[in-house]
């Protein structure tokens, strides 16, 4: 069953349903005045999209005006995105002619060695994390998933699944808690259902919820718990704890009561993109640390009045999260350098004094 029993809305809600804002519908009017339809893209697959309409999902091409003048594969539709569509007069495509503005962007690297933006979802109000509480476990992967979330702009909840599997439960979510700072934490069994209700109110009428972990995690097994239906594969870990690559694309789903989850494929490398607040908050201990160090370009490591020295010598500030931190800032230093936006960034971080591994 669904995680609500709430009624399905009229048809002609469903763009609120979906997360339709009056601040959308002022952007669409222009459009509108062209006779084009709103529409919500709800998959990507190479250069064809499908989009959610009034009249239900429908296949849509993207036109030849966004192609030409986007800047970088992060500007073209995503998964999330509210567009300008023209529907097809027959049984051919949809047309997505432009690209609302985005009210949250989850965005990383692409994988490798490229510098450019891969846009995960968009629109999104609460970014589940799911984490293992097998194998999988690790939480310095996780300081990276809530780094990514924060700097789109969403709230991070955080979902330890396969509790029914773990013999050390709250030794496990203590270790969460630690880094986890603002962030929800939930311990569930995506396969038996249990502690799956009390997620109940991240998802709602108008809210979009983006599911992200690794390979493996029950990602999949949490959206077809959630939706009440079997819409997405699934497959156990391997024999060494490995998670399998199942889910190969991102999905928008309308939820029956309202509201929409985007379910995402297996992340095997986090590397951020936005350089900034989304390490900051999540690294929020660390940071109010370095504001308390005698000098404003403290390294760190050797010099004196240290307060983040301090507290790695008393142990109050755990030798890891520390190494994670420096880590973080270097990869975001590198991708500032990159650009003139970036640039200006690296000077702000540098005055904050982000240093080197002890």
């Amino acid at each position: 069953m669904p995680l609500t029993d709430e009624k399905p809305r009229a048809p002609e809600d469903w763009k609120e349903a979906l997360g339709w804002t009056p601040a959308l519908a002022l952007a669409f009017a222009p459009y509108a005045a062209k006779g084009l339809l709103p529409a919500r893209v709800s998959l990507v697959y190479r250069k064809q999209l499908k989009v959610l309409c009034h009249t239900g999902e429908l296949v849509a091409g993207t036109g030849g005006r966004i192609r030409h003048h986007a800047a970088s594969l992060g500007e073209l539709p995503a998964v999330g995105d509210w567009v300008a569509a023209r529907l097809p007069e027959r049984d051919g495509e949809a047309l997505v002619t432009a690209v609302l503005p985005r009210r949250t962007t989850f965005t990383r690297k692409v994988p490798g060695t490229s510098t450019a933006p891969q846009v995960l979802a968009t629109n999104i109000d609460t970014v589940l994390v799911v984490m293992g509480l097998d194998q999988d476990f690790n939480v310095r992967r996780l300081e990276r998933f809530l780094s990514l979330a924060w700097e789109g702009g969403a709230t991070p909840v955080v979902a330890l699944n396969k509790q029914d599997t773990c013999p050390d439960v709250a030794e496990r979510l203590a270790a969460v808690r630690a880094v986890s700072r603002d962030a929800r934490i939930h311990t569930v069994s995506a396969l038996l259902g249990s502690g799956v209700d009390e997620l109940a109110d991240v998802f709602g009428y108008g809210k979009t919820v983006a599911v992200l972990g690794s390979s493996g995690v029950g990602k999949s097994t949490l959206v077809n718990r959630v939706l009440g239906m079997q819409v997405m594969s699934t497959q156990g870990t391997r024999d060494d704890g490995k998670g399998r690559h199942t889910t190969t694309h991102r999905q928008l789903f309308a939820l029956p009561q309202g509201g929409a989850i985007i379910d995402t494929p297996g992340l095997r490398e986090v590397q951020l993109w936005e350089a900034g607040d989304g390490v900051a908050k999540t690294f929020d201990d660390i940071e109010a640390l370095a504001t308390r160090c005698r000098f404003g370009d403290c390294q760190h490591d050797a010099e004196p009045g240290c307060a983040v020295k301090a507290a790695l010598d008393d142990g109050t500030l755990p030798q890891p999260r520390f190494d994670s931190w420096v880590q973080l800032n270097k990869e975001l230093e590198w991708l500032a350098q990159q650009g003139p936006k970036g640039r200006l960034e690296t000077r702000r971080r540098e005055r904050v004094g982000h240093g080197k591994r002890r």
